[in-house]
């Protein structure tokens, strides 16, 4: 019987693309073409006890389970809303001792199931109209606990054979967790595994330029929803402090680098906050700014809560809005809030009373710095 110290230092197939878990078979002697098979019972089936993987033989069953762990997120909390709209608290970690918490959530009919999922404890941008962002940076997520997310929904909702869309939208800033985050999607897109391919994927970002400049260079890449929230460079780097660094020309001109194919586009999301930045002029400075871009405008009335101070825009002035980007021919469409009653909407989503070590304060404090190099860490 392995204790748990010991088995907490064993691999985790977790974090294993398919090629590492094929090296990890042929050290062990075996073909590596039981790696399709081993991803095929944690993926498509959700078996995590290898000796119930009963194509395999006794014998690699009995290595894998004293050789290997499978790690998978706890759930800690559910809560359900009077839409449908389902948010779950899992725990990850042991992170040094102490497990962290996070929040994930499923969206019903959207018109697909819809599985919205983290990417960090906390986050580092500390947009002014975000939870998430009071909570600061604790910890980057592995690979293996961002696919775990959408392992655990999976399983719990009985989605397994239910094709699903996934938002990098929850806790945390992709592509601040740039390499975790891609290795995350290679998992998640695995034939032998859950088999999502990157065009049921969207990842939003505040505009780490460095990171999406590194999106250029992958082989597979998902679809992309910018945020942008404002239309001159003084609101928006009151909005979202990453602008002082990253400002929207520097932002645009990343999308305009970006390899879009022909039928897709770029999504330009845009909170919308009473009396802000919801005036006619910003919308027609909105539709100056994307010219050229394929692009099409999220807008998102905001949703409120405690600790966020602004106010959500009258129906009216939404829809004033809306009307002049379709004036302009611009795609545009008015994201409905779910899960608003559970805190389960955009830009709600925290899980308080995690302190952070002075290390991971100043860690913190480094990455809203966020130097080229740290962007990418």
């Amino acid at each position: 019987m392995i204790n748990t110290a010991a088995r907490a230092a064993l691999p985790d197939l977790a974090e294993m693309e398919l090629a590492d878990l094929e090296q990890f078979l042929a050290g062990l002697g075996e073909g590596r073409f039981h790696a399709r098979q081993i991803y095929r019972w944690a993926y498509k089936r959700g078996v995590t006890d290898f000796h119930l993987m009963s194509d395999l033989s006794k014998t690699l069953r009995a290595s894998l389970d004293t050789g290997l762990v499978l790690s998978t997120p706890r759930i800690v909390g559910r809560d359900r809303s009077s839409d449908g709209t389902e948010k779950f608290v899992l725990e990850v970690g042991p992170d040094g001792g102490t497990a962290r918490r996070i929040e994930s959530v499923f969206i019903p009919e959207t018109p697909a199931m819809t599985f919205c999922v983290s990417t960090q404890v906390g986050c580092a941008m500390g947009c002014a109209f975000c939870l998430t962002g009071k909570m600061g940076l604790v910890r980057n997520l592995t690979a293996g606990e961002i696919v775990g997310q959408v392992r655990v929904l999976a399983e719990t909702l009985a989605l397994r054979d239910t094709r699903f869309n996934i938002v990098l939208m929850g806790m945390g800033e992709p592509l601040h967790n740039y390499d975790e985050t891609m290795k995350a999607l290679r998992i998640l897109a695995n034939a032998s595994g859950l088999a999502i391919s990157p065009r049921r994927v969207t990842l939003s970002t505040v505009g780490v330029v460095p990171g999406l400049d590194r999106l250029t260079t992958e082989p597979m890449m998902p679809n992309l929803a910018i945020s942008l929230h404002a239309t001159t460079e003084e609101q928006r780097s009151r909005l979202v402090p990453l602008n002082r660094k990253y400002r929207i020309e520097d932002v645009l001109a990343a999308c305009r680098r970006l390899p879009v194919k022909r039928r897709d586009r770029i999504t330009f999301e845009y909170v919308l906050l009473d009396g802000v930045n919801d005036a006619p002029d910003d919308a027609r400075r909105l539709v100056r700014l994307l010219q050229g871009i394929r692009a099409k405008v999220n807008l998102i009335p905001l949703n409120e809560a405690a600790g966020i101070p602004f106010g959500r825009p009258a129906d009216h002035r939404v829809d004033a809005f809306a009307q002049i980007l379709a004036d302009h021919r611009v795609t545009v469409s008015v994201r409905k809030s779910r899960g608003r009653d559970i805190r389960a909407a955009c830009g709600q989503l925290i899980v308080e009373g995690q302190q952070r070590s002075p290390g991971q304060r100043l860690a913190s404090a480094m990455s809203s710095a966020l130097s080229p190099a740290g962007a990418d860490a």
